[in-house]
C-alpha cells in the first residue's frame, strides 16, 4: 500500500484525532482564560493575602511540568478517590498551566493602561467593578490579545502531551499513521502540516478579535 493510500485510509482516524485536539484546545483555552483573568486581577489586588495567594498559584503552575501535572491528575488523584475522564484531566491541566502564564499577561496589560484612564474613573466616581469593567479592562483586552495568541498556539502544541494519558488525539493518530506506513518522514510531515494549519486558523481568529477590540477602542 502506498503512502497516499494509507493516508486516505487514515483520514477518518485523523479526523477523530483533530476533534480531540480541538476539544482540548478549546476547553483548555476557555477555562484557561477564566483562570488567567481571575489570577491576573487577584495578583494586582490591594490585599496582601489575595495577591500572595495568586502569586503562589501562578508560580507553582508555571514552575512545574505540564506533563507531570497531567500525570498527577490522571494517576494520583484517583488515589484520593477523585477520578476524572482523561479528556477532562487534559483540559484542566492545560487550563491551569497556560492560565498561570496568561495571568501575567493580564496583570501586565492592566498595568499598561495609561494612568490618566484610572484618573478619569476616579473623577467619575465609579466603583471598582465599574472602573474595571467599563474603562480599564476593555483597553487592557486590546493590549493582551497578541500575547494571548502566542499562548493559544503554545497550548495547541501542548495538547500533544495528551497521548501520554492515553487520549487518541492528533499526535496519537500521527503515530498510528507512522506505524502503518513505516515511513517516519511522511507521517510526521503530515502531522507538521496539520498542526501548522490549525495554528494558522487560530491565529487568524485571534487577529480578527484583536482588530475588533482595537476598533471598538478607536485604535484602528
Amino acid at each position: 500500500m502506498s503512502n497516499v493510500d494509507a493516508l486516505v485510509d487514515a483520514l477518518p482516524r485523523l479526523g477523530d484525532g483533530i476533534r480531540v485536539t480541538l476539544l482540548l484546545t478549546g476547553g483548555g483555552a476557555a477555562c484557561g482564560l477564566i483562570v488567567a483573568v481571575t489570577l491576573g486581577l487577584a495578583s494586582g489586588n490591594d490585599r496582601l493575602m489575595v495577591r500572595g495567594a495568586a502569586r503562589v498559584f501562578i508560580e507553582f503552575f508555571r514552575g512545574t511540568s505540564l506533563l507531570v501535572q497531567l500525570f498527577w491528575l490522571v494517576f494520583v488523584l484517583p488515589q484520593f478517590g477523585v477520578t476524572f475522564e482523561p479528556l477532562t484531566c487534559g483540559i484542566i491541566a492545560l487550563a491551569l498551566n497556560y492560565g498561570a502564564y496568561g495571568a501575567e499577561v493580564v496583570r501586565g496589560s492592566i498595568s499598561a493602561v495609561p494612568k490618566g484612564q484610572w484618573d478619569v474613573t476616579t473623577a467619575l466616581n465609579m466603583s471598582r467593578i465599574q472602573r474595571m469593567a467599563r474603562i480599564v479592562f476593555p483597553q487592557a483586552w486590546a493590549l493582551m490579545i497578541p500575547s494571548l495568541t502566542n499562548l493559544l498556539i503554545q497550548l495547541l502544541k501542548g495538547t500533544a502531551l495528551a497521548t501520554f494519558i492515553l487520549l487518541q488525539d492528533l499526535n496519537y493518530m500521527i503515530g498510528q499513521l507512522q506505524r502503518s506506513t513505516g515511513d517516519t518522514v511522511f507521517a510526521f510531515s503530515v502531522g507538521l502540516t496539520i498542526y501548522f494549519a490549525l495554528a494558522w486558523l487560530l491565529t487568524q481568529v485571534m487577529h480578527m478579535l484583536e482588530a475588533r477590540a482595537k476598533h471598538r477602542m478607536g485604535l484602528a
